[in-house]
Parts: C-alpha cells; structure tokens; sequence
C-alpha cells in the first residue's frame, strides 16, 4: 500500500495550449493539473522521467509535489495519459488530498490460485471501485480462486478486501467467473474455427 508519498519536483506552468505542451513534452516535461478541495485548479510542469517511475505500476499512486518556492502539495493520480507506442506520460490530472481523508478510487483486479482442474477463469470486471485512506491504497485487489469448481461466480461480496478498505462495488457484481475448459470451447463459432473446405477459397499460389 501506498503509505510514504512519492516526491516529485514542479514548477509552475505559465505558458498554455497545444504548442506549448509539445514543447515541454521536447524538454523532458510533462503537464500536469491539480484539482480538488473546492480550489481553482493549478497547473504544473514535472519532469518527465521521474513521473514516469513514480506511475509505473500503479495510476493511483501518492505523490507529494514539491514546487518551486518551498510549497508542497498531496495529490493522488487520478488520470494518467500515456504515449500510444513508445513509453512516456504525456499528461497527468491529480487529485488534492488530505492524508486523513478517505477517497474513492478504482482498482486493478489480480487472480490469484488455481481453480478446479478442467476450468478456466474469465475476469468479468478487471477493476473495482473501493474506498480507502487517501495514504494506504492497494495496488491491486488480489481474487483468489484457488479450487473454486465450474460454474461458480466470484462475487465483490465475496472477495477479502484489506483492513480499512470498504466495497462502493455493488456486493451482487460478478467479478471473476469460473466455466468448463469445454464449455468455453464449445461457445467459439464454428466460422472461427473452419479454416478450409469452402469453394470460395483461392487456388493455392504455386
């Protein structure tokens, strides 16, 4: 869990619009906003690298801003853009906290065990909506199938959750699902499967 808050230096962002973001992002920079608490939103620059790190493995991450001037701020990641093809943040919207509040975040499910023999599991809902302390958010939600038989659903009813972590979940929700290795292979079309046989394909090419 995310007790200790991961530093990172900002400083003031002053110039707006397209132009001016490409031109950070050539610096090394990323944009970033910081919202919440009823304040106006505020806008950073970060430098790029570093914030990359301090998201990698996990959105939700807690950040403490160090700006430039000696002022700090608690911020969680709330919405991280990322570069389509190669690895880099490209902007990231923060949400101001307290480290006494509780904040609803959403988060990753992780299977964990191995279900009945003869079974395969299907996530049907690969995040959760939980709350928690703003300073000891999970990473992951770990849902352990371990023996569960065919024909079982995972409910977020039955799923353990870490002390001081409450569902906002409906309890009634399918998580994980449970079926028959055969089932599942008997749902897949048949057009999927036929590979030849039909009189429309093409000569082979000699």
């Amino acid at each position: 869990m995310a007790n200790n808050a991961i530093t990172l230096k900002a400083q003031d962002r002053t110039e707006f619009g397209k132009g001016s973001a490409r031109q950070a992002r050539r610096a090394g920079q990323v944009p970033v906003v910081v919202y919440g608490h009823g304040a106006e939103p505020r806008h950073f620059l970060l430098e790029e690298h570093a914030t990359r790190l301090a998201l990698r493995s996990n959105d939700n991450a807690l950040v403490e801003l160090v700006i430039d001037g000696g002022e700090t701020l608690l911020v969680l990641g709330k919405d991280v853009q990322r570069h389509p093809i190669r690895p880099g943040v490209q902007h990231v919207d923060f949400l101001l906290v307290d480290r006494n509040e509780r904040v609803e975040v959403e988060i990753p499910v992780t299977v964990v065990g191995e279900p009945a023999p003869g079974t395969i599991h299907m996530i049907e809902l690969p995040h959760v909506l939980v709350s928690a302390p703003a300073v000891s958010i999970p990473e992951s939600i770990e849902v352990d199938i371990t023996g569960i038989e065919a024909g079982t659903a995972v409910r977020m009813a039955d799923v353990a959750l870490p002390e001081g972590i409450e569902a906002v979940t409906e309890a009634a929700t399918d998580i994980v699902n449970v079926a028959a290795e055969a089932a599942v292979a008997d749902d897949v079309p048949a057009d999927e499967t036929a590979e030849s046989g039909t009189a429309d394909e093409a000569p082979a090419a000699e």
